[in-house]
């Protein structure tokens, strides 16, 4: 029976723990997803990117905004003249156009890739190294030569069994050579980052890409955040410039940084705290009525032998803390276990779906002490109680 009660007195606090560390987990390996992943491999590190209008976007835009955007101007390369004049030394800047298109070779099936026409530094913008052969050079991305770097799923795709490299691969029905394959890349969001085929955008890749003509962004990596926000300021001055824009006009054009792409994850990370730590702590207020529960029923159970210590001596604080201590014991223990199945929990979701998660040091001492906190304030009422029995009548108990 003792045992019985001590695994309900454990069960609430247990059960809390359990889904507070896995919220927390995923919620936290989210933030560092979003941080490490998404914003450095997709926007990249200290960098900014010329467009049209917002590429990241999450919410919703009204249709006066979209209506806005639409109006806009499309970026040309006479507006990305205009900004790289102005750009400070050390400054690495490189167009970027993507676009799905289909891919073909004399070895398998066509399939989907995702195209892109840039130039030889956004490799280094992007920290793409590269696996086997080279990417391409400043030469060849100004002459337009038709030659293409590939991910390795491309390679796997359209090569079987094969070595890739100087063999021809067909993007949107124009001929390329392969000359490099790119290291594995994964995925983000269940998105394969593997099936990326990069070759200047002067080439023929700017017709698939692009067919009007203009461009997608410019991406701009500065050495250091410093160093960005002035690039950033000169390219917007110019921009305006350029454009004609009186100081009353707002810009038409977009300067996204990865800030920008984050801050809406910033505000669903906040809701997914609030309402993920709502089960959680409707599971730790349950754990709490039971530990004070199962504390009453227990005083009343050894009424007699809280008479005979009190009889021999024992202070009143001596019986109440020898009550807490028992509820702040069983819920730590159940909070050790909660934290022990909320890891694994959390490595489970991990495993079976897209999201991500990453235990936090932090949330295991919390947990422990929520844990303890929870047992000490479910068990004061008891132990009070149990503190203010009169030993006479306590002895008559049996």
């Amino acid at each position: 029976m003792q045992k019985l009660k001590s695994f309900f007195t454990l069960l609430g606090v247990m059960i809390g723990v359990m889904f507070l560390i896995a919220v927390v987990s995923i919620v936290e390996g989210m933030s560092r997803y979003m941080t490490d992943e998404f914003a450095a491999r997709i926007l990249g590190v200290n960098t900014f990117t010329l467009r049209r209008m917002p590429d990241v976007f999450v919410g919703d835009v009204t249709d006066s905004t979209w209506r806005e955007w639409q109006r806009r101007p499309r970026i040309y390369q006479a507006d990305v003249d205009v900004v790289r004049e102005v750009l400070p030394d050390g400054v690495r800047s490189a167009v970027e156009n993507v676009r799905f298109v289909y891919g073909t070779s004399a070895f398998n099936r066509p399939r989907q890739v995702m195209a892109f026409g840039t130039e030889a530094s956004y490799f280094q913008i992007k920290k793409y190294e590269i696996e086997r052969g080279r990417p391409f050079t400043p030469q060849e991305a100004e002459l337009g030569t038709p030659v293409v770097v590939i991910g390795t799923e491309i390679a796997e795709h359209f090569f079987p069994d094969l070595d890739p490299l100087n063999r021809e691969l067909r993007i949107a029905g124009n001929p390329y050579t392969v000359i490099g394959v790119m290291q594995k890349q994964g995925s983000i969001f269940g998105f394969s980052m593997d099936r990326m085929a990069i070759a200047p955008y002067t080439s023929p890749m700017s017709r698939a890409t692009n067919p009007r003509g203009d461009i997608d962004g410019l991406v701009v990596q500065a050495p250091r955040e410093d160093v960005l926000s002035d690039a950033m300021e000169e390219a917007r001055s110019a921009m305006r410039g350029f454009r004609g824009l009186s100081p009353a006009q707002t810009d038409n054009f977009t300067m996204e940084t990865s800030d920008d792409a984050l801050s809406f994850f910033a505000e669903l990370r906040g809701r997914m705290i609030v309402f993920g730590t709502a089960l959680p702590a409707i599971g730790l207020i349950v754990g709490a009525m039971v530990i004070m529960n199962i504390m009453l029923v227990a005083v009343a159970e050894r009424t007699h032998e809280i008479g005979i210590r009190k009889a021999i001596g024992a202070r009143q604080r001596d019986i109440r803390r020898q009550f807490l201590v028992e509820a702040a014991t069983l819920s730590v223990i159940g909070a050790i276990i909660g934290i022990s199945l909320g890891i694994g929990l959390a490595k489970l979701v991990s495993v079976f779906t897209p999201l991500p998660a990453s235990v936090a040091p932090w949330s295991i001492a919390a947990a422990v002490i929520v844990g303890a906190g929870v047992g000490i304030m479910a068990g004061f009422y008891p132990a009070t109680r149990a503190a203010r029995l009169d030993p006479i009548i306590a002895l008559q108990r049996e």
